[in-house]
């Protein structure tokens, strides 16, 4: 198929540091060039990418984020006009869609199907307008759905990784990990809080969004010790590779209903189990008392951990390989953009009839 995949702008693909979307959108793109498809990224111009880079934006945009929001805001429109431009001129079986909501208008531009691949919450969306209604999306969780049943779903596809980007790891330090964002929702406060309870060290490795940081000055910081309340920041991913596979556990002890969560595959492909509470897509991605342990509250968590000699690392490691793949994404993309196309040719051709 001739595919054009449309990212974020906020960082390259694959980001440097943390940035979910376009670590899956950078592994859906390799898994399906490898399958043999002709692939067209439209992205940052400095991401990396076996498929073709359209560059819509010189570079990752999050710099403007935090120093200029009103460049940022212009830079971003600015990104998404180039690839409006661009899929009009250019003829795709199929576009991938994982620029989120503002990005749903390029079905207007294109003679080709949109398939939207929704990453962020959709329970904080106000309203649904009739543009968005008349998409076509796929969903990354079952639990996703929940919030906006009324959506045309094609699939649910879980994100995979590229496995062998995740070095296994079978002799785990004396720590367990907190990784992603320090945000509320993720429970930073509550996995410190874990921590202090069962005399664990935690080491946090975490980005810090703007709107985050008087959070984290009053209510992370000062919890941190340096030695059993470690915070490193937000890491590249071959540190972050190295402070997975060496954690005894990565804790997920969320507050709201995650979409999915790629932390979690990523741990577990190093052999770490994740201790998480039983919110959003965790019963969809965790093997409950294989891969780690799902739990009801923070009780409940702090026994969890107490459990851990009781997984088994490689069954870890082996259970993403069967489940979580970019190979299995792209795979599952593919027969949700084969379908999709399908009805899109039916419909028209329904159309010229009439």
């Amino acid at each position: 198929m001739r595919i054009a995949l449309l990212s974020t702008f906020e960082e390259s693909v694959p980001p440097v540091k943390y940035g979910g979307t376009e670590r899956v959108v950078h592994d859906l793109a390799e898994a399906l060039v490898a399958l043999g498809h002709d692939v067209t990224l439209l992205a940052s111009g400095d991401s990396e990418t076996s498929a073709r880079l359209i560059p819509c934006v010189e570079s990752a945009l999050r710099p403007y984020i935090d120093k200029n929001p009103r460049t940022w805001q212009y830079l971003n429109w600015q990104g998404l006009h180039r690839a409006l431009r661009h899929l009009q001129s250019e003829h795709y079986d199929i576009v991938g869609n994982h620029g989120d909501w503002p990005f749903v208008i390029a079905q207007a531009f294109t003679d080709a199907p949109v398939v939207t691949t929704i990453h962020n919450p959709v329970q904080y969306m106000f309203g649904v307008s009739e543009l968005y209604e008349q998409g076509t999306y796929i969903s990354i969780s079952d639990a996703e759905r929940a919030y906006l049943p009324q959506l045309d779903y094609a699939a649910t596809v879980h994100h995979g990784i590229d496995v062998d980007a995740f070095e296994f790891g079978d002799a785990p330090g004396d720590y367990v990990t907190f990784l992603g964002r320090i945000h509320p929702d993720k429970g930073p406060l509550e996995a410190i809080q874990l921590a202090r309870e069962t005399g664990l060290k935690l080491i946090m490795a975490a980005k810090i969004d703007p709107l985050e940081r008087y959070y984290f000055r009053k209510k992370i910081k000062p919890l941190i010790d340096g030695k059993q309340i470690v915070f490193v920041g937000e890491i590249a991913h071959g540190a972050k590779v190295a402070l997975l596979k060496q954690a005894r556990a990565l804790v997920s002890p969320i507050q709201w209903d995650e979409p999915f969560g790629i932390t979690n595959i990523e741990a577990m492909a190093c052999g770490t189990p994740v201790v998480a509470l039983r919110r959003g897509s965790l019963p969809e991605i965790i093997e409950q008392g294989k891969t780690g342990f799902l739990c009801d509250n923070l009780g409940e968590m702090r026994a969890a951990l107490a459990r851990l000699d009781t997984l088994d690392r490689f069954y870890c490691r082996a259970y993403v390989e069967r489940h979580f793949t970019a190979r299995l994404m792209a795979q599952a993309y593919i027969r949700v953009f084969r379908d999709v196309a399908a009805r899109y040719r039916s419909r028209d051709a329904l159309a010229s009839f009439r």
